[in-house]
């Protein structure tokens, strides 16, 4: 069987989206050799980032340097020329989460989260309605095409059910994981990456891009409170680009941002913080969670939705709309911290890729096989 996969997302690092495509596209060469692959991707500026992915994989690459508002206006706007005009007849093609293209095969999607729906605040003001409405399109061409829908969490699927109004038999719970790369990392190897960061002493730590829907302004709030704890002594990290919303750099002392992180550096800053705090207000998965839990940090995350789903009994579970429950939860996760970094790769060892890789694949079969 023919497949054909759209890999455009890859040129958007440090993404979890671009992680996802990733990491599936490589478990699944690795572990389907029956299955015939063709990786179809898209950019104008960054065509070389996709090359790069493509270079060396068992599949076929078609690589064209078209940018994503033409490709937008083609397929979600107009839904014309349909995919395999481009990349050739195949029996299945999974969509990303961007563009929907008409096609002949029958098509898969993955639906990540509702994001510009239930939180259209965490898109810019000037760009915010074109995002929603952009996705609107597209996923009116989903829900009216597409054979089977992926998430990547059972909240997921619950929103996708009330929001988008897609029947249940036709979504499938795929969840995500951590990369293997994310494991306790020796003594000498977290010194050396905190002597790189300039990281003194001990350390609680917030990775993912700064906008108003991850609750940064609550984890500011939340650390002035936990620093006016009797002997905690700890400075916050913040690993993450701007995004969009009030930049909160210069307010609050004892905060060190760090800006983008190559992943490569991401373990060993887990594995030597005292505490990872995540009470984001809506995530389609969360994985920095189960990276924080798979290099045994003590995680503090939201008492709702996937983050609550994923964490399991492993981690402290917090309301993120009050700081100083975040606060609280951050003693209690130092205080317990030793049974929440057993408990967290205990956790983090129930998701691998290689599982879902295998989930996908099944998915793409069942689609084939009916009729």
């Amino acid at each position: 069987m023919r497949i054909g996969i759209d890999v455009s997302q890859i040129v958007y690092q440090g993404s979890g989206i671009a992680t996802y495509t990733q990491k599936l596209v490589e478990n699944l060469l690795q572990l389907d050799q029956k299955n015939d692959y063709v990786l179809f991707g898209s950019s104008l500026r960054q065509r070389q980032k996709l090359k790069d992915f493509v270079q060396g994989k068992r599949a076929m690459a078609k690589l064209y340097p078209w940018p994503t508002l033409f490709l937008e206006k083609l397929w979600n706007n107009l839904h014309v020329y349909p995919i395999e005009k481009l990349i050739g007849e195949v029996a299945v093609f999974h969509s990303s989460d961007w563009l929907q293209p008409p096609a002949q095969a029958k098509k898969v999607t993955t639906v990540h989260d509702v994001i510009p729906f239930k939180y259209p605040a965490s898109f810019s003001p000037r760009g915010g309605h074109d995002i929603v409405a952009n996705q609107q399109r597209r996923l009116a061409w989903v829900k009216k095409e597409v054979a089977l829908v992926m998430v990547d969490s059972q909240a997921t699927k619950d929103d996708v059910l009330e929001i988008l109004g897609i029947p249940a038999q036709k979504i499938r719970v795929v969840r995500l994981a951590a990369d293997a790369s994310f494991r306790p990392q020796p003594t000498a190897k977290i010194e050396q990456i905190k002597e790189q960061y300039g990281i003194k002493g001990d350390y609680l730590l917030n990775v993912g891009a700064r906008e108003p829907r991850k609750n940064l302004a609550g984890v500011m709030e939340a650390f002035k409170l936990f620093s006016r704890t009797p002997r905690r002594r700890a400075s916050l990290v913040i690993v993450g680009k701007q995004a969009w919303g009030e930049n909160h750099e210069y307010r609050v002392p004892g905060i060190k941002y760090l800006g983008y992180v190559p992943s490569e550096d991401l373990p060993a800053l887990y594995s030597g913080a005292a505490c990872f705090v995540y009470p984001s207000f809506y995530e389609g998965f969360g994985l920095p969670v189960l990276e924080a839990m798979a290099c045994g940090c003590p995680v503090v995350t939201t008492d709702r939705g996937s983050l609550a789903e994923i964490a399991g009994g492993a981690a402290v579970l917090v309301d993120p709309e009050k700081p100083a429950v975040i606060a609280a939860g951050i003693n209690q996760a130092i205080q317990g911290q030793d049974k929440l970094r057993r408990q967290g790769i205990v956790q983090a060892k129930k998701f691998s890729w290689q599982k879902t890789a295998q989930a996908v694949r099944q998915v793409y079969e069942e689609v084939a096989g009916a009729h």
